[in-house]
C-alpha cells in the first residue's frame, strides 16, 4: 500500500542519504557494464552461438566442456596432409610443413589465450554477478521494505496525531 501510494504521489517517502544513493547509483553502473564486458569477451573469445550454449549447458550440468580444435590446428591438420599428398621433399610440401607447424603452433596459443582469459578473466566478472550482485540485490530489497515500513509507521503516526488533535479540538 505504501509502495503504491508513493507512486502515485499520495504519501511521504523517506529519501536515503545522497551518500548512499550515490553508491547504489555506482553498484547498479558496474553490474551494467559487468554484464556487457562479460557477453562480449565470450563473443571475441568463442564467436559461434551454438557453441557458447553448449559451454553454457555444460557449465551448468556441472561438465568438463570438450576440447574443441581452434582454426588454426585444423588448418595445420589440413596442410601436414596436403604436405604428405604433395609429398614432404617437395618445396610445396616443405612449406606447407613450415607453416602448418606454425599455425598449429598459434593454434595451441590460442586454445591457451581462451583457457587463461576464461579463468583469469571471465571467472571474476561471473563470481562478481552471481555472487556479490545477488548480495547487494537482496540487501537493496531488505532496506526498501524497511524504509517502506518505516514511511507506513509515519503515515499512521501522522493520521494518529491529526485524529487526536482533531478530538481535543472538538468537545
Amino acid at each position: 500500500l505504501q509502495f503504491t501510494e508513493e507512486k502515485l504521489g499520495q504519501a511521504e517517502k523517506t529519501e536515503l542519504d545522497a551518500h548512499f544513493e550515490n553508491l547504489l547509483a555506482r553498484a547498479d553502473c558496474t553490474k551494467n557494464w559487468t554484464e556487457k564486458i562479460l557477453r562480449q569477451t565470450e563473443v571475441l573469445l568463442q564467436p559461434n552461438p551454438s557453441a557458447r550454449v553448449e559451454e553454457f549447458l555444460y557449465e551448468k550440468l556441472d561438465r568438463k566442456v570438450p576440447s574443441r580444435v581452434t582454426n588454426g590446428e585444423l588448418l595445420a591438420q589440413y596442410m601436414a596432409e596436403a604436405a604428405n599428398d604433395f609429398g614432404p621433399g617437395t618445396p610445396y610440401g616443405k612449406t606447407l610443413i613450415k607453416v602448418g607447424e606454425t599455425q598449429r603452433r598459434l593454434g595451441a596459443a590460442e586454445r591457451e589465450f581462451i583457457r587463461s582469459a576464461s579463468i583469469n578473466f571471465l571467472t571474476p566478472l561471473r563470481n562478481f554477478l552471481e555472487g556479490d550482485w545477488r548480495t547487494i540485490s537482496k540487501e537493496r530489497r531488505i532496506l526498501q521494505n524497511r524504509r517502506l515500513d518505516l514511511d507506513a509507521c509515519k503515515a499512521r503516526l501522522k493520521k494518529a496525531k491529526a485524529a487526536e488533535a482533531k478530538a481535543a479540538v472538538t468537545p
